[in-house]
């Protein structure tokens, strides 16, 4: 049965998971939950990002011997409620960790939160709203 304690994974390939770590834990703050660096044929390097206790993660993979060129379009976005205005120093915190502040695609993210694009492509919104 899925609720709200369910634990939820999402992965994605990364190009580089060092400038990935960066960004999503020196610049948004969440914590290493998992690291593996494997030097065996067939494995694959992979670090897990969430908040602390958190019921959720991510998973960011690369595989040294077939890479995956991440394919983010403008719509591939990580929306993160923040239910307060979103600070010029979390965006410059980002930016400092790799990040890039950009337009959002919907004019919507950009009324009610800031997008910064992470070092593999990817959007992470802030978003000022609550959920719910």
């Amino acid at each position: 049965m899925i609720d709200k304690t369910t634990h939820i994974r999402v992965a994605r390939p990364s190009r580089d998971l060092a400038a990935a770590e960066r960004f999503y834990v020196d610049g948004l703050g969440l914590v290493v939950q998992w690291r593996s660096t494997k030097d065996t044929p067939g494995e694959h390097d992979l670090l897990m990002v969430g908040p602390a206790d958190g019921g959720w993660h991510f998973e960011l993979t690369r595989d040294p011997d077939r890479p995956i060129d991440p394919t983010p379009t403008v719509d591939d976005l990580f929306v993160v409620y923040l239910g307060a205005p979103v600070t010029e120093e979390q965006v410059a915190r980002l930016v400092a960790a790799g990040g890039e502040r950009v337009a959002a695609h919907n004019p919507y993210w950009d009324e009610y939160g800031v997008t910064v694009v992470d070092p593999d492509g990817y959007r992470l919104v802030l978003c000022s709203r609550t959920w719910g």
